[in-house]
């Protein structure tokens, strides 16, 4: 039969259907060396991070972190997302407070989202912000994220899994470098409302 099957229903709003042969699993300090590694691959073929940490083990593990998560693909990993709360320099939970007129801390950022070269057009990235969005809202949080506007493959990732883009800022990354950078936010809940205070809808 052609078409969804009866009965069955998609996923939440802000999230992908898993692909055949991946899953999604909590990250572990062992996992560390190989995230870093797809990291670095990502780094040299679509220059994410802007800018190479110094430590890129402890740039996967903030202080604010709320959970990590690691895909993997045939049992190797292939991909890895992190939810963090609120923290100085973050945009998109800045626009959303503005936006919604709810606090700042009521929103979480998804981010440090990378999957590795070799293991693209597979829906790997989508199934990772499904994760982060899942324990955000487990959390009373709405999710939000902030990515480079010349990340065009990240912004089409968004979009696709119905995140709003709130707002275009102008950041300082340097003395003499400004980034254009665009602010999302997760879609509602499939009940239609916004995560982090109940009753209060989505605007």
């Amino acid at each position: 039969m052609n078409g969804p099957t009866a009965g069955r229903a998609g996923p939440p709003a802000g999230e992908a259907a898993a692909p055949p042969g991946a899953t999604v699993r909590d990250r572990t300090e062992d996992d560390l060396a190989d995230c870093v590694r797809i990291l670095a691959e990502v780094h040299v073929g679509d220059g994410y991070p802007v800018n190479w940490p110094e430590r890129p083990g402890t740039w996967l593990t903030p202080a604010s972190a709320l959970g990590a998560w690691v895909a993997e693909v045939d049992g190797r990993p292939a991909g890895h997302v992190g939810l963090c709360r609120a923290a100085e320099g973050d945009l998109a939970p800045v626009v959303w407070s503005k936006r919604t007129g709810r606090s700042v801390e009521s929103a979480a950022v998804v981010g440090r989202l990378f999957v590795a070269p070799g293991a693209r057009a597979r829906g790997i990235g989508g199934l990772l912000v499904g994760r982060a969005v899942r324990e955000a809202r487990r959390h009373g949080l709405h999710p939000v994220l902030d990515v480079v506007a010349s990340d065009t493959a990240a912004a089409a990732l968004y979009e696709r899994l119905g995140w709003e883009r709130l707002a275009t800022v102008e950041q300082l990354w340097g003395p003499d470098r400004r980034v254009s950078v665009h602010c999302y936010a997760a879609p509602a809940t499939p009940s239609g409302r916004s995560a982090g205070r109940a009753g209060t809808p989505t605007p």
